[in-house]
């Protein structure tokens, strides 16, 4: 089994760094309680961007999840998978 494949993003400290970021972007405690005004497409500017950072965290999670996870029982699975067929 070769280890230089191998990936697990726990141990990668920037990736904590910007999960955290992305989160306390999405909750608005930065605006002002009686901020209502302006509206983006509708909506208050508070939710406009709880809204979008919502989705920003559905896309970056979705990265690490295609892109920097590759753990070894992935690699395990595909030599009991070659064992299987030979």
């Amino acid at each position: 089994m070769k280890n230089g494949g191998i990936k697990e993003p726990i141990q990668k400290k920037w990736i904590w760094l910007l999960l955290l970021l992305i989160v306390l972007a999405i909750v608005p405690w930065y605006f002002p309680e009686s901020a209502v005004e302006p509206f983006v497409l509708g909506f208050p500017l508070w939710a406009f961007l709880s809204t979008v950072f919502s989705i920003v965290l559905s896309a970056y999670l979705s990265w690490l999840c295609l892109k920097q996870w590759n753990i070894v029982e992935d690699e395990e699975e595909a030599e009991r998978a070659e064992e299987v067929h030979r």
